[in-house]
Parts: structure tokens; sequence; C-alpha cells
């Protein structure tokens, strides 16, 4: 049964979560190696693993598509792919597995801890804010992102920025580590009851993991597109 707890340890005087570690590791290596399989042997004409891999890619341009014009879509357009890819595979692995060792839990959704999902906001945030000032300047940039259409409008702009990077991260965090608990509850009750709780909670749990990759995966849809719309906003004319 899964632990309540995470694992952490000290380096030079920094405290490190090991949990969130080992399963941002883990996700990172099968987005690799998922990406590493379907491009091998590159065709002109896609069939099968190739098909797939192009249809994300298309996918995640689509988004992007949507909200910048073409060459910005050049620009962030591997970002998008290796976000979406990570997100939703972050969101999926605690569904099916999760791994505890003394009541402390090692692997589970990274996307289930808030400080994974503010990184991930906090990394988009920065992302849009260079590109912004690469290409306008600093002072045009700081004028058109926080004095217009009034000087006044300073103040609001900077708390603006704030609730945007909290809840481009804590959304997708709340949906996950909801999913999680609720599984976990699932999972108690299944093994606290006998056999009859067994039986109707293994059909419940059959559900709500497929509910919830259906969560996971609208999830990393929404981060992806609100990224490309934060984005947008910091790179295009108005």
């Amino acid at each position: 049964m899964s632990g309540e707890s995470i694992s952490t340890f000290q380096f030079l005087g920094l405290t490190f979560n090991t949990t969130n570690l080992i399963s941002g590791l883990a996700a990172a290596l099968i987005v690799f190696g998922v990406v590493f399989a379907f491009s091998r042997n590159l065709k002109l004409k896609p069939t099968g693993k190739q098909n797939a891999l192009e249809w994300v890619v298309d996918f995640t341009n689509g988004i992007l598509r949507d909200s910048v014009d073409e060459k910005e879509e050049k620009n962030f357009g591997l970002y998008a792919f290796t976000l979406f890819l990570f997100i939703f595979v972050s969101n999926q692995i605690g569904l099916f597995l999760q791994i505890a060792w003394n009541d402390v839990t090692y692997l589970r959704s990274p996307t289930a801890d808030p400080i994974v999902t503010l990184t991930l906001s906090l990394i988009t945030m920065m992302l849009a804010h260079y590109s912004g000032v690469a290409k306008f300047g600093f002072k045009q940039y700081f004028e058109r992102t926080y004095l217009s259409p009034f000087k006044i409008w300073l103040p609001i702009g900077v708390f603006t920025e704030f609730i945007d990077f909290l809840t481009l991260g804590l959304r997708i965090y709340g949906v996950i580590f909801a999913g999680e608990m609720l599984l976990k509850m699932i999972g108690g009750i299944a093994f606290s009851g006998g056999v009859v709780n067994m039986i109707v909670a293994i059909p419940l749990a059959l559900i709500w993991q497929g509910f919830s990759v259906f969560l996971g995966s609208i999830q990393a849809f929404v981060f992806v597109t609100l990224t490309s719309v934060y984005i947008s906003h910091k790179v295009e004319d108005e």
C-alpha cells in the first residue's frame, strides 16, 4: 500500500525531495525512451510509430498556431512538444504505479506535488519574459507589458503575473493530487473490508483510473494551451 510520506535528503545545506527527483527522472526517461524508439528509421512516407510521433508534433504545433504566428511557432514548437509529453506521462504514472517502502513513497506522479507544477509554471514564465525582452528590448517590453495602457497599470500588471504563475501550476496539481488520493482511498477500502469490499472497490478503481487518464490528458492539453497563450502575450504585437 502506498505511503503517506515522502523521502528527502540534505545536500550543501539544502533539502531535496527524493520522491520528486525519482518520479521526475522516471517520467523524463519514459518520454525519452518513447520518442527515441518512435523516431528510429524515419521515412518520407510515415507509418506506424512514426505516424503516432508526427501526430503529437502536429497536435502541439496546432496548439501554438492558435496563439502565435508562424515564426514564433517554430521557436517554441520543441518546447510545447516536450512539455506536453512530460506532463502527460507525469500525470499518468501515479495512476498505474506507486512505489512505497516503510510508509515512505518513492514513486508517484511528479505533478501530484505543487513544487513540480509551479516549477513548470515558472519555466514557462521565464521563457516568455526572456523571449519578449529579446524581441522588443527591455525598455519597450517593460512599457508594453506593465505600463500599457496606463502607467498606473504597473501594480495590476505585477499582480496579474503572480496570479498567472499560481493558477497555471496549481490547477494541474489539484486535479492530479485529488485523483491519486481518491485512488488510495478506494484501495484502502478494497483491502480493509474483506471480499465484498474488494468486489465493489475493484470496478470503482478501474473506472476512476480510466477517468483520471482522461483528466490527466486534458490537463496536459490545458497547460500547453495556456502556455502558448501566455507566451503570445509577451511576443506578439497587439
